[in-house]
């Protein structure tokens, strides 16, 4: 956003933007010199009337419509009331697709898209005023203007574009990714693929592909948001092809680019590691062994050993160190493992001879993730991870603790819990645990502090609240509420007008005993001394949490009752 400044006589030469490497720079032009902006940079015009005619007080390059003039001028020369700004701007929308138009003013907003009005908020207004819109762009160049004008008062704007990426929304599939070339260095057996960026405002990023040339199965190799990647294709002599296509939000990927073929090199494979040894603690299985010359990293292989011990062995890392931690064993099997080496072209040895070891039972590891949020009404609301390495199959339960004690626990297929027993507007401090068949605890989480909501979890106002003049004594009586389960006691209170204002003091607790089944329940207070003065007399349903909607400001019971004169 480039906001608009008052210049002196001195330096009242045009600003505009220019590309130089990349990058968006400053370039002072003469005032006469025609403005240019860098798309997606727009150019902004100021007009000193609602009707933008005649020619603009001032052109500039603005790369947000974002601003608030407030009352003031928006910029040097134009008045404060009835001026009129417009932003234009001509970009590739490449494959297009639905977008959110979203616009906000005081006063009015108008936008177009190729000259078509999309939004039309075009009234004088006291307050901002805002409306977004869907709509569908085609693929390519499209021209964007934004007209703003302010009639009298405060002067603000803003207009954002945006792409809709939602999977139900958006089907529209990229642009193919061009300009795709590929080299190959026979030394080292790599292959740097490059390409065109494209030009999606949506884009994920590129999924590179390669087959051999015999085949017509395609391996995705990778994901990548840069427009190069280096690649090692099996040394193997063979003719590999590759492949980039683009991939959106929204999960729509394009057609390939041009294929780009690579012919490998074939070497002699390095000689078989030695000294393969499997340990077993705790997050994972260590598997170790001795250096092999000349290989530049190493291929573990595992296999899990039942009594069939016909389970295929699948490879399951791929490391440049003589040892590799495997942390996705599960507990209370066999494992066996074979490592090979590879060098530096790709050539891949035998496997070395299987080290084969029993995987215990440990405790898991620590939830990761933990988070505690208000939740309006209930309570504090937690969620967490499942953790994942070490792998836990028997994995049974999660604990909570709140500020140190544990509060409940739940499955662990559940991964959130909401704490009700809470006082409102107290912060609390919680961590989470993982729990095992066997009772094994994890270390606790990163605790997480959570706050209860300040209003909405005490019990509700009573109902059929009455008050009465008996003799020498207040009666009240209001019904039983509902929420009896969780309500622990009543708080009566009695409040005197003071200035103007309701006065509020506690008189007294009333608990509700049970002893009957009537839904009336009833409360005497002794007058000492009465006046004829007329009091307010409120009850407040309280939960054993000390919840009540006295303490957190929420409407509540009441009654008024007016005392007798004293006879003495």
């Amino acid at each position: 956003m480039n906001p608009a400044r008052r210049t002196t006589a001195a330096a009242s030469a045009a600003v505009v933007l220019a590309t130089a490497g990349g990058l968006l720079t400053a370039v002072a032009t003469p005032a006469t010199a025609a403005t240019t902006c860098a798309s997606p940079v727009f150019k902004r015009q100021f007009f000193a009337n609602t009707s933008f005619s005649g020619t603009p007080k001032k052109t500039d390059c603005d790369s947000a419509v974002d601003q608030n003039w407030g009352t003031g001028a928006p910029a040097s020369g134009l008045p404060s009331n009835n001026f009129g700004v417009r932003w234009s701007v001509t970009r590739d929308f490449g494959s297009g697709g639905p977008f959110a138009f979203a616009a906000e003013a005081q006063d009015g907003i108008r936008v177009y898209l190729d000259g078509v009005r999309k939004v039309d908020l075009w009234k004088n207004v006291s307050t901002t005023v805002s409306k977004t819109v869907n709509l569908t762009i085609p693929s390519g160049p499209h021209t964007l203007r934004v007209d703003h004008v302010n009639w009298t008062g405060t002067a603000r704007v803003k207009f954002g574009y945006t792409p809709r990426t939602s999977a139900t929304v958006d089907k529209v599939k990229p642009l193919a990714p061009t300009g795709t070339a590929v080299s190959y260095d026979q030394a080292t057996g790599k292959a740097k693929l490059t390409w065109a960026k494209n030009k999606e405002m949506d884009l994920a990023g590129y999924r590179l592909y390669r087959r051999l040339k015999a085949s017509a199965t395609w391996k995705q190799v990778t994901t990548t948001t840069a427009a190069t990647y280096t690649d090692t294709p099996p040394a193997t002599g063979d003719t590999y092809y590759y492949e980039v296509r683009a991939h959106d939000k929204a999960g729509n990927e394009s057609a390939g680019g041009t294929d780009r073929p690579v012919a490998t090199v074939d070497r002699t494979a390095p000689a078989v590691p030695s000294g393969v040894e499997a340990s077993d603690s705790q997050p994972g299985i260590t598997v170790s062994w001795k250096a092999v010359p000349g290989a530049t990293q190493y291929l573990v292989h595992r296999r899990w050993d039942d009594d069939g011990g016909d389970n295929p062995v699948v490879q399951v890392a791929k490391v440049t160190t003589t040892s590799w931690l495997d942390a996705t064993a599960k507990e209370g099997l066999y494992y066996s493992y074979w490592v090979s080496a590879v060098d530096g072209v790709g050539n891949k040895s035998a496997k070395a001879p299987a080290d084969q070891i029993y995987r215990g039972d440990f405790a898991p590891s620590a939830p990761t993730g933990l988070t505690a949020t208000t939740k309006a009404g209930a309570g504090v609301a937690l969620t967490w991870k499942t953790p994942t390495s070490p792998v836990t199959n028997d994995l049974a339960r999660f604990w909570i603790y709140r500020n140190g004690r544990k509060v409940d626990e739940v499955r662990a297929t559940q991964t959130s819990f909401t704490d009700i027993y809470v006082r409102q507007g107290t912060t609390y401090t919680y961590t989470v645990t993982a729990v095992d068949l066997l009772r094994h605890e994890s270390a606790p989480s990163t605790p997480a502090d959570g706050t209860a909501p300040a209003t909405g979890i005490a019990p509700a106002a009573v109902t059929g609240l009455r008050g009465a003049v008996k003799g020498e004594e207040i009666m009240l009586s209001w019904q039983r509420s509902p929420e009896e389960d969780d309500v622990d006691h009543y708080d009566v209170y009695e409040a005197e007008l003071v200035d103007g204002i309701w006065q509020y003091g506690r008189r007294a607790k009333a608990y509700d005993h049970g002893l009957d089944d009537t839904t009336t329940l009833a409360f005497f207070y002794e007058l000492y001394e009465p006046h004829g003065e007329t009091k307010r007399w409120a009850v407040v349903a309280v939960d054993s949490y000390g919840n009540s909607r006295f303490d957190s400001g929420e409407d509540f019971s009441y009654v008024t009752v007016t005392e007798p004169e004293s006879t003495e």
